[in-house]
């Protein structure tokens, strides 16, 4: 097929009359549902409140919260990630409420409750050994390893548990273990989840959009554990609050500075140095944090590792929080990172190919419950840039821009078994890029994309264990109009026994283009669909888990992914890494297993991942080429097998951590031949002019590198001195030094490896 070419474009999607009107009517429906609901609660009586953490003002998830009647009857809830809690519809009369939580002293209230009163209460909870004993209200809780529908809520402490050359842990490393998830090793700052392209996942933090998560060096990301609170990955399938990408969404949220007492953590490891310093502004009302991360591994772990190692990263997180009162709650974040490097183990060629990025985000989060509505509200409102070249610093050959706002409203309607989510969203992104010549049929310096919508999923209690979230994302996308996609998730609980499934249709309006015959190219220019037609994405998801004893825990989950309207490199042998772009479409096939074991003293899990992704393109060179039309081939990240094995213990006081991963070859380009090319552009001497090497490849990936295995180990120690806890640790990366290949040099043979055996040492300080 032939591409547009484009040159200077400016366009602004303003919403048309008739979808204006539509959009205003959804709001008015909405509201009048809202008011309707406070009608029905006019008669009956409700508590709500948020419960936090005594020793640092941490909100607390996952606390049971009963309310138990003069009668014995009981009703109850279960606090979210803000530590929220609500409990509507309750008969007026007294009431007494307990909140327990595993390690944590049960906090005990007497309430009157008076007909179509709200009592809005900020539990306050004590470590301790209290345990749960007295009541236990049954809940949706996703927690640590559990998978369901796609979904996996990871906290610091699953972070904490896999070998890292850093005393503290990073989201990335947990990433890397997950079934379907395929990284490009050591080095990149790529990863590709379940069949899609590192920009066909939407990565959130604190809902600040971040283009570029992933740091040059692939144990780092811009998420170090110790400023996380959790984070919900969906690797498919993911619910209707999410929208603008097609393939998975990272939705990381970061914990609250202490409002109790002032913190430092000083981390020094050869890799990385960290220093992270938090405090009350206003005791119990009013915290800061901020952490500060420099890469160290070009100055010093190069010189032991006794090679070159020329990378530079690092990232800078700050927030402020603010409790307004109790039902009010209002926090500011930033985010900076910034990468230099380069993959290709060449010196001389080093200068030439150096990536740069840099990230830079501000984002406000306003989180409300009014008192009288049984609703929670959030209020997000970011701005958010990412910038990329490639080259010489001083005259980068290439270079890519995106820098936007986001806006989100997202509310909650509670229910007294079932609830409604629905919002809005803005976002208006401006574009910008000099490929370099990269897509010749690709030309444009400045571009805007502007897209508004919402959605509606409520979350429906059937009964006998079953949930059903069914939902709607309505957008507004300029040239192509209106669109829709339909959202469902279930699950299904009976004793130990889960089943859960999950379908849905995603579109993508914003792309990243990247040219992935080249193992070393990571440069993405981002921008809108070249010819118009958005990229799409349809998910079906299945998946059972059953726990039979509470220490071991057995899930299993298939997922197909049907892509289409993708943009990749077409097949020619124009000059080295020069193209077209051209369509094509694809699936994702695939199934994950999990078999988790969680003892007092022992911890393993051991996952396995059986994928198939496939590309079809269609292109009239194909024809000369191969004879044919179109041509079905795997694409670099499609990884067949995936098995990820950890052990942690605890012996005499140590921590013992050991990771071993295998994953089966990856595809890559075989070359055909070589010839010359020489631009005829005016009067040339061919006995004197040599031409530029050109290559002829072979059919698109028909290659298959080696397999990757790796085994990496920790023994971590805690002590207490007075006030300071210090952090020992020591491990060593590739125990056994395999030689994993990263990039083979298609013109010189030249090859490089992932990093070799390397020993780590690290230590933190807590003061």
């Amino acid at each position: 097929m032939n591409v547009r070419p484009r040159t200077c474009i400016h366009r602004t999607h303003l919403m048309p009359t008739r979808n204006a009107l539509s959009f205003r009517l959804v709001v008015l429906l909405l509201m009048a549902g809202v008011l309707s609901t406070k009608v029905v609660l006019a008669q009956t009586a409700s508590v709500r409140g948020f419960i936090i953490d005594e020793s640092d003002g941490q909100p607390l998830q996952g606390v049971n919260v009963g309310l138990e009647d003069a009668t014995g009857a009981l009703r109850g809830a279960v606090t979210d990630d803000d530590g929220f809690f609500i409990v509507i519809r309750l008969a007026p009369g007294r009431y007494v409420l307990r909140a327990s939580f595993i390690g944590y002293e049960t906090t005990r209230d007497t309430l009157n409750l008076e007909p179509g009163g709200t009592i809005t209460r900020r539990l306050i909870m004590r470590p301790g050994e209290a345990a749960l004993g007295e009541v236990v209200v049954e809940a949706d809780r996703e927690g640590g390893a559990t998978v369901s529908a796609g979904l996996q809520t990871v906290r610091p402490k699953d972070i904490d548990l896999i070998p890292t050359p850093d005393v503290s842990g990073d989201l990335v490393t947990y990433l890397s273990t997950m079934p379907g998830v395929i990284s490009l090793g050591d080095r990149g700052g790529q990863i590709f989840i379940r069949g899609g392209e590192p920009s066909h996942n939407l990565t959130l933090l604190d809902g600040m959009y971040v283009y570029q998560p992933f740091h040059i060096l692939g144990f780092y990301s811009a998420f170090s554990s110790d400023i996380l609170r959790n984070a919900d990955i969906y690797a498919g399938g993911f619910s209707s609050k999410y929208s603008g990408r097609m393939s998975s969404v990272i939705d990381v949220h970061t914990r609250n500075g202490n409002n109790q007492a002032f913190r430092r953590t000083l981390s020094l490891a050869p890799f990385v140095n960290l220093f992270i310093l938090e405090g009350p502004i206003k005791k119990d009302r009013i915290s800061f944090l901020g952490s500060y991360r420099a890469s160290t591994i070009e100055r010093f772990a190069s010189k032991y590792v006794n090679q070159p190692l020329p990378y530079s990263f690092g990232d800078i997180f700050g927030k402020l929080h603010a409790v307004i009162n109790q039902s009010h709650q209002l926090s500011f974040s930033y985010l900076h990172t910034y990468d230099r490097g380069t993959l290709d183990s060449d010196a001389e060629a080093s200068a030439a190919e150096e990536i740069r990025w840099k990230n830079t985000a501000y984002g406000i989060r306003y989180l409300v419950a009014p008192p009288s509505l049984p609703i929670l509200g959030e209020f997000l409102f970011s701005i958010s840039r990412l910038e990329t070249s490639l080259g010489p610093p001083e005259a980068p050959r290439r270079t890519s821009d995106i820098n936007g706002f986001n806006v989100a409203v997202n509310v909650t309607n509670f229910g007294r078994r079932s609830q409604v989510d629905w919002g809005f969203f803005l976002r208006a992104p401006e574009l910008s890029a000099e490929l370099g010549g990269l897509f010749q049929n690709l030309d444009f310096s400045f571009n805007r994309a502007t897209t508004v919508g919402g959605y509606f999923e409520p979350d429906i209690d059937v009964g006998q264990g079953v949930r059903v979230r069914p939902g709607l994302v309505v957008q507004f996308l300029g040239e192509q109009g209106t669109v829709l996609e339909p959202r469902l998730r279930l699950t299904w609980e009976r004793g130990s026994h889960q089943v859960s499934a999950a379908v849905g249709l995603y579109r993508q309006d914003v792309i990243g283009l990247i040219d992935r015959r080249d193992a070393t190219n990571i440069f993405t220019a981002w921008t809108d669909s070249p010819t118009g037609a958005v990229p799409k994405a349809a998910h079906v998801l299945l998946g059972y888990r059953v726990t039979p004893t509470p220490w071991l825990r057995l899930s299993v989950e298939g997922y197909y992914k049907d892509l289409s309207r993708l943009f990749i490199s077409e097949w020619t042998a124009f000059p080295r890494f020069t193209t077209r772009l051209q369509e094509a479409s694809g699936r994702a096939v695939g199934l994950d297993l999990r078999l988790e074991i969680q003892r007092p003293s022992f911890y393993a899990f051991i996952n396995y991942g059986l994928s198939s992704v496939e590309y079809e393109a269609m292109q009239e060179a194909l024809l000369v080429w191969f004879g044919q039309e179109s041509i079905t081939f795997r694409p670099p990240h499609d990884r067949r097998h995936q098995l990820n094995a950890l052990a942690r213990a605890s012996v005499f006081g140590f921590d013992v951590s050991a990771r071993w991963n295998y994953g089966s070859g990856l595809p890559y380009n075989q070359v055909r031949g070589f010839d010359g090319f020489i631009l005829l552009d005016g009067p040339i001497d061919l006995s004197e002019e040599r031409g530029t090497a050109r290559v002829i490849y072979d059919r698109p990936y028909g290659g298959i590198l080696p397999s990757y295995h790796r085994l990496d180990v920790s023994v971590e120690r805690v002590f207490l001195s007075g006030k300071t806890v210090v952090t020992l640790q020591g491990g060593v990366i590739n125990v056994y030094d395999r030689a994993n290949l990263f990039a083979l040099d298609l013109f010189t043979l030249r090859r490089t490896n992932q990093l070799p055996l390397i020993p780590t040492v690290g230590i933190k300080f807590e003061f």
